[in-house]
């Protein structure tokens, strides 16, 4: 668009220019159109320009997104006296909300001219596909015709604010434009697996995105950086004299570490340029620049980027440039480390670590160096002792089981896990009604067997008394079994000690079977220690050793044992193999332990070098899988 005042075709306010102010404010417009300092100055320049080239214009507004914001604001009216404009308003909302252009007549009840009624006209500004801003206005009636003329007027004006929101965005927009653009372009390097063809990929993308004849993907290989990729070349001869060229100049950026350029954005800038002056010569290219790719603070490459004569790398190219050089660094690094063999992998790390260690800089890592040196010394020839540890439980030498003598039910059960109880005390008792009543009836049975007895002895039937003895036999044996089980109902303690198991003041009235285990008890002043020690230091163990316990509930004290047994039977648990060890607890030690406490238990062993009792496991296990793996 020219910014000179075009020749006017159409009408001015309400009739066509003639009126000497109304042709000066318009030329005032276009003046201040072409000189405008601020985005209110060009909007409102903008907005008489366009009332005027539509015609009819009684009412205008122009409405942008505040930067940093959600919300809009009005910068320009037409005209600019002030007046209500909410009416222009609600048809702008609605082209914010449709994202759309609107044209509807002025509501209903308002005053009609002679030729129809007004209509509202509004537009929404985009800005790389989203909605930056609306215009509205209201116009003069006119055919249908003429009122799609406006609304394509409208139309293409609305570009020019377009062009002003570009040129006045936000820088941290423009920054966060740039970034989503650059990774963009680097997304193409995570499409594919292979590096090469990924590489090959990405470089095609930038020079087609970024107008350059060729892009270069170069790896820094010892000191030399060598070609890993060229523009729509998939396969390229790596001795050619071009590729020797773009070698020289990714060496020249890398060995400077920053951005090269030929011929220079700005003059001043003291970077040797000497080998991208002979690519453009060797490559007849316009210009040439190159980036360096940084992971970390390493330099693993370098992206050289050639444009044709006539096409030069203005700032903005060159801030998209690094941030795709600084974006891309890390990935091709990343891929690059996925596909390396074990050994170059572990050599690239060693090398790493070496110029860390041993070259200048990082006095952290010289520092930490000499902190693993030490420490190295320290264990190689400090001794301390080698103890076997294992999870251990508090157990009583003897633990009784009370089980229930009957099938029953629960009546009383005053004790529980966790009580001491007396010999004989009732821990808890069954119900006995149905044995009390079978008594009854027992006794009652055998009244009426010995009353039979004495009528047989008065009439001397020897064969009837015979029969009526074994019966009465037979009542009194089953008298004496039910005595016995009604005896049995009461649950009672076989010895001083300690309810370790068994909790039955929840389960009142609930069934039990004749067998079932209902309480364990163990002694008071008798307990052993039981450790669960893994198979791969049960070597190491054997009875006589001593150790310490301590358990969960007093983690600050230490209980002495002494190895008594190692049973040969293993257990399996949470996939380890487990062996019982017991042990002896000291006599003071139990007083204060309780059955059924766990914790850990260590085994004392004898003295070993330090380095030893830290990596034995290690250097177990690598024997057996060398032992297992070798022929």
């Amino acid at each position: 668009m020219s910014s000179a005042p075009p020749e006017i075709h159409e009408t001015v306010g309400h009739g066509p220019v003639a009126d000497l102010a109304a042709r000066r404010a318009y030329d005032q417009a276009w003046r201040q159109f072409a000189q405008q300092q601020s985005a209110e100055e060009f909007c409102g320049s903008w907005l008489v320009i366009q009332s005027h080239n539509i015609g009819g214009v009684s009412d205008g507004v122009v409405i942008l997104l505040k930067p940093g914001t959600k919300s809009y604001a009005p910068v320009a009216f037409y005209p600019e006296n002030p007046r209500d404009r909410m009416h222009l308003a609600r048809v702008s909302e609605r082209a914010l909300q449709e994202g759309q252009g609107i044209v509807q007549p002025v509501e209903q009840g308002a005053e009609l001219e002679a030729g129809g009624p007004r209509y509202q006209l509004a537009y929404p500004v985009r800005v790389d596909g989203e909605i930056r801003g609306v215009v509205g206005l209201e116009i003069a009636p006119r055919p249908e015709p003429r009122l799609q003329v406006a609304m394509r007027e409208l139309q293409w004006g609305s570009s020019w604010l377009e062009v002003l929101l570009r040129r006045h965005a936000d820088p941290v927009e423009a920054e966060r434009q740039r970034l989503k653009l650059a990774l963009d372009l680097v997304s193409t390097l995570l499409e594919l697996p292979s590096l090469k063809e990924s590489s090959t990929a990405f470089t095609t993308e930038l020079a087609s995105r970024l107008g350059c004849d060729r892009v270069t993907l170069g790896m820094l290989e010892g000191k030399r950086v060598r070609v890993a990729a060229v523009s729509h070349s998939p396969q390229f001869e790596k001795r050619a004299n071009l590729l020797r060229a773009i070698e020289r100049a990714m060496e020249e950026s890398v060995d400077q570490a920053e951005m090269v350029v030929h011929p220079p954005e700005r003059e001043g800038r003291m970077v040797v340029a000497q080998a991208h002056e002979a690519l453009a010569h060797e490559s007849q290219a316009g210009s040439a620049a190159t980036f360096p790719l940084v992971h970390g603070d390493q330099v693993i490459g370098a992206l050289t980027f050639e444009r044709a004569a006539g096409q030069r790398f203005d700032a903005p190219s060159l801030e998209l440039c690094a941030a795709v050089a600084a974006v891309a660094g890390p990935i091709i690094e990343l891929k690059q480390g996925n596909e390396a063999g074990l050994p170059r992998l572990a050599g690239r790390s060693a090398k790493n670590l070496w110029q860390k260690v041993a070259g200048p800089g990082h006095p952290g890592w010289k520092l930490g160096a000499l902190g693993v040196g030490a420490l190295a010394l320290f264990l190689a020839f400090t001794t301390g002792e080698f103890r076997v540890s294992a999870d251990s439980t508090v157990e009583g030498v003897v633990q009784r089981a009370i089980s229930a003598p009957i099938n029953g039910f629960v009546t009383e059960a005053p004790l529980r896990a966790g009580d001491t109880v007396r010999q004989g005390q009732v821990i808890a008792r069954l119900d006995d009604r149905d044995l009390r009543l079978e008594r009854i009836r027992i006794e009652s049975q055998r009244e009426q067997f010995t009353k039979q007895f004495r009528e047989a002895m008065g009439k001397r039937e020897r064969a009837q008394v015979a029969i009526v003895s074994a019966q009465i036999a037979q009542a009194e044996a089953q008298l004496a079994l039910v005595n016995e089980q009604l005896a049995r109902t009461a649950l009672a303690a076989p010895f001083d000690g300690l309810i370790v198991s068994g909790d039955l003041s929840q389960r009142l009235g609930a069934p039990v079977e004749r067998g079932q285990v209902l309480f364990e008890v163990a002694p008071l002043a008798d307990y052993r220690v039981v450790l669960h020690v893994d198979e791969r230091e049960i070597a190491y163990v054997a009875e006589g050793q001593s150790g310490e316990l301590t358990v969960t509930s007093m983690p600050g004290e230490r209980f002495a044992f002494k190895v008594r047994s190692i049973t040969p039977v293993n257990v399996a648990k949470e996939g380890r193999n487990l062996y019982r060890v017991e042990a002896a607890l000291a006599q003071e030690a139990r007083a204060r332990l309780r059955p059924g406490m766990e914790g850990v238990g260590k085994i004392s062993i004898d003295e070993r070098k330090l380095v030893w009792i830290w990596t034995h496991g290690l250097t177990d296990w690598v024997r057996l899988w060398l032992w297992s793996h070798l022929p």
